[in-house]
Parts: structure tokens; sequence; C-alpha cells
């Protein structure tokens, strides 16, 4: 206990690298948001009627994550509701992330959190959901506003409860007699709209804005300018935002990975004891991050999915390259010890298939003749991360190590 204490003291004595982490963290908006001008003003101009109490248009906002669309939208409804607070007019902004457990994993508490939201608590469960649609109604309905519900991630909300909801949603308004509501949807997916049911689509994307990727040039400033605000000044050596830039250029132009990345090298410098953050500590930050991204892939995905990785994983200390017969051998007798069905050794395949695709294994296809065909597998891991891959799978599938 001792060290641990001391370790704390010794820690509040030492200098911090940072001046305002929170500047480094997805939550913050900031003042000015580069790059975005145009979209940002197509998105003021879409939704401005409603400062003079009528229904927008529903807007369709697309693009691939970390391409300023979730920034854009909360600083101009943040503008619009200050303009609104000041001259009394009876707008309502709410937003609501659909990709959060226990708020739009299913209609009724998707319609439970919008009425929280005015002010009435639905308990989590236990009412038919026609009456949960009808308080929602009767809060909306109370007096006259404009409400502009800003679903972000969209398509995470359809995968996981059907487009039924959407078309609820989109059919309010026929039910309301003093307010009016408009959709603005949010999607990394740009083909989302293309597989919604025709009804929902036509009364659903009457607006569509696309946010196209940022460039390295693009990606420089913006580190540059939260760098400015974050760090203490000649803690960053000269490279490093530029070297961040061009990593993320690489993933697609991810300004949310870019930042991020810049806040852990800040980390890793810190918790080293270094005089300032080198590229050697971004090089650390993308590797962690680049882990991290790989097992919380492999965890989020369904038990089948979770055996079979393991099971590869567990040959793999034995053995270097492997084939899909021993793997399914292994997946077997572990299916038998933790009571899940066994699967077919062909739908096995498409899950290696999948693992490949992650960068988790490399999946050669070789031919055995007459045999047919088969992967020639090896593991794309490091050591370390093998290891911590495999004790949280034990955790997750519930396997004493």
């Amino acid at each position: 206990m001792a060290q641990i204490n001391n370790f704390f003291e010794n820690y509040l004595k030492q200098e911090s690298f940072f001046v305002n982490r929170e500047i480094l963290l997805p939550s913050y908006v900031p003042e000015e948001i580069l790059y975005r001008e145009e979209q940002m003003r197509e998105i003021a101009n879409i939704l401005a009627p409603a400062l003079r109490v009528e229904k927008p248009s529903n807007l369709f906002v697309y693009g691939k994550t970390g391409t300023g669309k979730t920034i854009s939208v909360r600083y101009v409804l943040h503008s619009m509701s200050k303009v609104a607070a000041q001259n009394n007019l009876p707008l309502k902004c709410v937003y609501i992330n659909c990709k959060l457990k226990r708020v739009a994993d299913t209609e009724y508490r998707l319609i439970a959190q919008l009425s929280k939201e005015f002010g009435q608590e639905i308990p989590s469960t236990g009412l038919p959901t026609d009456e949960v649609y009808n308080i929602f109604y009767k809060l909306l309905d109370q007096h006259k506003q404009i409400v502009l519900l800003v679903l972000d991630e969209i398509d995470q909300l359809t995968k996981k409860i059907g487009d039924e909801v959407l078309y609820n949603l989109t059919r309010i308004n026929t039910e309301l007699q003093k307010s009016q509501i408009c959709l603005i949807g949010i999607s990394n997916n740009l083909v989302f709209a293309e597989n919604l049911d025709p009804r929902v689509k036509s009364s659903l994307s009457e607006e569509e804005l696309i946010f196209s990727a940022y460039n390295a040039t693009h990606l420089q400033e913006i580190l540059r300018k939260r760098a400015e605000k974050a760090f203490k000044e000649g803690t960053i050596q000269e490279g490093v935002i530029e070297k961040c830039a061009a990593y993320s250029a690489r993933e697609h132009g991810d300004a949310r990975r870019a930042i991020d990345l810049l806040r852990i090298a800040g980390e890793i410098a810190e918790r080293s004891g270094s005089s300032t953050v080198k590229i050697s500590h971004l090089d650390e930050a993308e590797k962690k991050i680049e882990s991290d991204k790989i097992i919380s892939s492999a965890i989020n995905q369904p038990k089948q999915f979770q055996s079979v990785l393991y099971a590869t994983l567990l040959i793999a200390l034995q053995k270097k390259n492997f084939f899909t017969g021993e793997i399914y051998e292994v997946y077997s007798n572990l299916c038998r010890q933790t009571k899940l069905n066994v699967l077919t050794q062909r739908r096995i395949s498409d899950v290696l298939a999948e693992l490949d695709m992650l960068g988790i294994i490399n999946a050669k296809i070789i031919s055995k003749g007459r045999y047919g065909r088969t992967r020639d597998i090896s593991i794309s891991l490091e050591e370390n991360l093998v290891i911590k891959m495999r004790e949280l799978l034990e955790k997750s599938l519930q396997l004493s190590s």
C-alpha cells in the first residue's frame, strides 16, 4: 500500500505535458471546425426553417468514421439553440447515439430515452410499446415547438431492431397537433438508405449530405490547432504532428483516430518520464490503438466466432502453421466443454475467412488434389497480443485456463 501511496505522491509532483487533456477527447467540440465550412453551411441552410417554427426537411448525413459528421451537426445545432434561446423561439434539439447499449437496442428503450429527454421517466421494461409511444406523443405535443432529433449511427439502430422504428418516427408528425419533428440521421455506411424499406426511404431521406475524408494536410492543421491548446508549448518534437497526420490519412482520413493517436502518444511519453513527445511514442501509440481495435473487434463477436478464434490461438501455441481440420477438431471439443452447438466445417471456414479479413490470421487456400481444398493458417499477431486475447476469450467463454 505504501508503494501505491508513494507512486501517487510522486505523480502529483511531476509536471504534466497536458494543459487541457479534454481537448483531445471525442466529446470535445472546438470553437472552430476546420475544412467543414461548406458542409456546415449546407446543414444550416436545410435546418434554418426550424427557427421560423417550420418543419425542415429530414436530413441524412453520410461519411466514413472521423470525417467530422457528428461534430459538424452538433456545432450547427448548438448555434441554432443559442439563437432560439436569445429570441425565445420554441426549438428543441435532441441527440441520441444509437450505438450505446440500453439506449437504442430495442424500440421500447429508444422511445423511453426520447421521453426522458422531455422530462418523463419511463421504466426500462413493463409497458406495452404502443403506450410508450402515446406518452412520447403527449410530451411532444404539450406546446408548439420544432424538435430536431439527431440519430447518430442510425445504421446501428436498424441493425439491432429493424427499420420499422424509423417508419414510426417519420409518421409521428401526422399524429401531432402542435409540434413537428425533424429527423437527422448520421451514418458511416454510405449505402445504408439503399437497404431501407421503400416506405421508410421515401419519407426519411429527403435531403442527403456526404462528408469526404480529410487529407494529410487537413489532418495536420486539425492536429496542430488541438495540440496548441492541449499540450504545453515545446512539448511535441518536430515531425510528430506530420507523422500522426500521415498515419491517419492512410487510414481513410479519420480525424478522430488522429487526435486519439496524438493523445495516447502524449500519455505514453508522460508515463515514460520523457521530456517531449517523440516519434517513437507515436509509433508505440499506433501499435496500441491497432491492438485495441483488433481485440475489440474479436471480443465483440458472437460466442461461436470466439470459440473458433480461441481454438486457433491454442493451436498457434504449439505450431506456426496449421490447417482448417486441426482447428475444427479443437473447436468441436471446446463446444462440448462450453455446451455450444457444433457448427459445420464449412461455416468454420467462413469464420476463418472473417478472421483473415480482420488481420488476426493469415489464411492461404491450398489444394490437396482429390481431397479438396483447405486453408494453411498462421497467426498474424505479436505474442503479447495473442496472450492478452486468449485471456479475454477465456473469461468471455467462461473457461478455466
